[in-house]
């Protein structure tokens, strides 16, 4: 079974088991994420070699049936999961996105009941979803806890508050903890006056120039940083 053939059916099980009962019309999930690929494929702009930037942000417009519908299942579970299909599909594509990936709802009272129609955008943010697009100087991959970002923007802040561009859920690391940003000179991670500091290779220091392989901690998080290739995926 090929990668996609494997996210069909991934999609299939995950989208029509769980979500089919936030529909009572004809419209059905897959129906929606199969929607948003094609809406993928037909915005995929090429700029590079061996890079492909598609749309990121979506808007699900849906008449006032199926929108009541997905305001009362709850509609933030369903736009997540179709943002993480959205991202695995960009991912078998080696599609590259420039910023976060959302997917929200909106209702148009003029839409037939089981009709819809979907709006993208591409929106550059601090960070993006990591792809099977490699890392670069300029756009460098971390690694937190299994969860990879590209650093699309000039300055990425990692910290458990809302407000942070990367979001960590561990108790021993401040609201904005930590900031790196991308310079022509390199790379710098910088301690943003946090409570418990910055570790670089385990010595801790209010700001370094990062080097491809570094390992930062923040609180017990840690934080791997590359900017050549993938790293192996023992490590």
């Amino acid at each position: 079974m090929g990668i996609l053939d494997r996210f069909e059916s991934k999609v299939e099980r995950a989208v029509n088991s769980a979500f089919a009962k936030a529909f009572h019309s004809d419209l059905k999930p897959v129906d929606l994420v199969q929607r948003l690929r094609r809406e993928v494929d037909d915005k995929a702009a090429i700029v590079g070699r061996d890079r492909t930037v598609v749309p990121n942000e979506f808007t699900i417009e849906l008449a006032t049936a199926d929108y009541d519908q997905v305001e009362s299942w709850g509609a933030e579970a369903l736009a997540d999961e179709f943002a993480a299909n959205v991202t695995d599909y960009a991912a078998s594509q080696r599609y590259a996105f420039v910023g976060p990936v959302t997917v929200s709802f909106a209702e148009d009272v003029d839409q037939d009941t089981g009709q819809f129609r979907v709006h993208s955008a591409t929106v550059r943010g601090a960070v993006a979803p990591a792809t099977s697009v490699g890392p670069t100087a300029r756009h460098p991959l971390i690694d937190i806890d299994g969860q990879r970002y590209i650093l699309t923007g000039a300055a990425t802040v990692i910290g458990r508050g809302s407000d942070a561009d990367i979001i960590v859920d561990d108790p021993g690391v401040s609201r904005r903890h930590l900031e790196i940003r991308v310079t022509p000179d390199g790379v710098v991670a910088t301690d943003l006056g946090s409570t418990n500091g910055l570790f670089v290779e385990g010595h801790q220091v209010p700001a370094a120039t990062l080097l491809d392989g570094n390992t930062l901690t923040i609180g017990r998080t840690r934080i791997l940083f590359w900017t050549g290739g993938e790293p192996d995926a023992d490590e």
